[in-house]
């Protein structure tokens, strides 16, 4: 049987299309569903195996990046969250969607007595819109099961996009393994403008949390499905990473 995978949309989200493409072509039965509708009917929740929010600008990004999306989801479904993520179903944030994880204490621990991180405005004081290079780091994360080591190019689209936390919780998630993916120049992580696009501390480009299921992202896998969509004319077959991501998720899904 095909997992199923709940794309949640709400006002400003704008990559629920190329996300629903995504999973289907990983070979998930795929169902967007608005907020105010989860709101409503809860159990609904309970129906899928994958819980995705996608890229966009939720609300405006008024306030900041995925703030308002984020103080509904645990004003109105912090139970429910916490249900989906204790029967080991997974839940991917990406761009707007990692900013909301973050922000509703998904992310990078489950911590619903604090926020341990953040994602601020890019130190370039820009909107930033280009492909990045990026490693694959060792990790327990479901979605980049396979990927250790290996690099890959994606593209960010985001004005908010540093990581930032106190040297502390950094440390924590080093010594935890829960940093899948840096921004990297030459092979290697980069604090370095224009390489490491937003400033991120310790070129973290995405999270997880200790179970490796919920996985925020800033970079856009989704756009990355076919290898036309490469930015660079090349001679040498491109592998479109982009599908892996999703990929992962569905194979894991189907043994739940």
């Amino acid at each position: 049987m095909k997992p199923r995978v709940c794309i949640l949309k709400t006002d400003g989200i704008n990559c629920d299309q190329e996300t629903v493409h995504a999973f289907e072509l990983a070979g998930a039965h795929v169902q967007t569903v608005l907020l105010t509708h989860l709101f409503e009917h809860k159990k609904l929740l309970n129906e899928f195996q994958i819980l995705v929010l996608p890229g966009g600008f939720s609300y405006g990004d008024d306030i900041a990046s995925g703030t308002i999306f984020a103080l509904e989801l645990m004003l109105f479904l912090q139970d429910e969250l916490q249900e989906f993520i204790r029967r080991g179903k997974l839940i991917i944030g990406i761009c707007n969607g990692f900013q909301v994880l973050v922000r509703a204490r998904l992310l990078p621990a489950c911590a619903l007595t604090h926020q341990q991180a953040t994602l601020i405005g890019n130190d370039s004081g820009k909107f930033e819109c280009r492909w990045v290079s990026l490693k694959v780091e060792q990790s327990n994360c479901v979605f980049t099961n396979g990927l250790a080591n290996q690099m890959m190019m994606l593209p960010v689209a985001h004005g908010e996009g540093k990581f930032f936390a106190h040297e502390a919780d950094l440390d924590q998630l080093e010594c935890n393994n829960l940093i899948p993916l840096r921004y990297v120049h030459n092979e290697q992580p980069t604090q370095e403008y224009p390489y490491n696009p937003n400033g991120s501390l310790r070129a973290i480009a995405g999270v997880c949390d200790i179970s490796g299921r919920v996985f925020g992202l800033m970079p856009h896998p989704e756009r990355f499905l076919y290898a036309h969509q490469y930015p660079v004319r090349s001679t040498q077959a491109v592998d479109p990473v982009g599908r892996l991501i999703f990929s992962n998720a569905v194979q894991y899904a189907q043994q739940l």
